[in-house]
């Protein structure tokens, strides 16, 4: 009994190492969860869009934005594993292609938020109505065209992930488990960063201040859409 017992027991940690080695060396990992963290925090066309939802209806909304996000986020990191990635990284005339559309998305996005504001007390009360359920897969739509249309993206996971993959285990596994990491690390994120928005609003704010900051939030997505299709590789 006992010797079938420190036999299972072999097989069970025999599986367990088997299947650590299709994931980083957790240094590797542990130093890819704090770039990543300190990268995920920093403010950008994310943390704007996920901002602009939250004002506008809530946290609902500005977290299926981030769900949008993060799946977006997860795409890229995928083909950057498969080498789709380097294609934007390495070819100019894509890059430019997709830093046009991508830019000219944040822009549309940006005016689309500027001119909600400027409708009047009862077109607001039908923007904050965003939490309905054609609302919130809008607000996921555009979170997720919002990082698919970015080739910078691309560019980042092609030069970063690699830094934290080890060639001595299968190369695809580690690069989709690091990409799923950092879309854990961004969701958690941003959902935190949504509720705080939302409770801080929901507390200090009138309507009217409300608007102002959407229509602020508008703004700078229109800004970062030019910068973006400004940007060189």
């Amino acid at each position: 009994m006992w010797q079938n017992l420190r036999g299972s027991r072999s097989a069970a940690d025999f599986r367990t190492i088997d299947g650590m080695i299709y994931l980083p060396p957790a240094p590797q990992l542990a130093a890819f969860i704090v770039v990543a963290g300190l990268l995920t925090i920093t403010p950008g066309a994310d943390m704007a869009l996920v901002m602009r939802h939250a004002l506008g209806g809530g946290t609902r909304p500005a977290f299926f934005a981030s769900l949008g996000i993060c799946l977006g986020t997860l795409i890229w990191g995928a083909a950057s594993a498969l080498g789709v990635s380097v294609v934007f990284a390495r070819s100019a005339f894509a890059f430019a292609v997709l830093k046009y559309v991508g830019g000219g998305y944040l822009v549309y996005l940006g005016a689309r938020a500027l001119i909600s504001t400027t409708k009047g007390a009862k077109d607001a009360k039908e923007t904050t109505n965003l939490r309905v359920f054609h609302g919130q897969w809008k607000a996921f739509a555009q979170g997720l065209f919002t990082n698919l249309l970015n080739p910078k993206v691309a560019v980042f996971y092609v030069t970063f992930l690699p830094q934290f993959v080890v060639p001595d285990r299968p190369i695809l596994s580690q690069s989709v488990f690091l990409a799923a990491t950092h879309v854990v690390v961004g969701l958690v994120w941003l959902t935190v960063y949504a509720r705080f928005i939302d409770r801080m609003a929901a507390v200090l704010l009138t309507d009217r201040v409300k608007r102002r900051m959407e229509a602020a939030t508008g703004a700078v997505l229109m800004a970062l859409g030019i910068r973006l299709a400004l940007a060189r590789r």
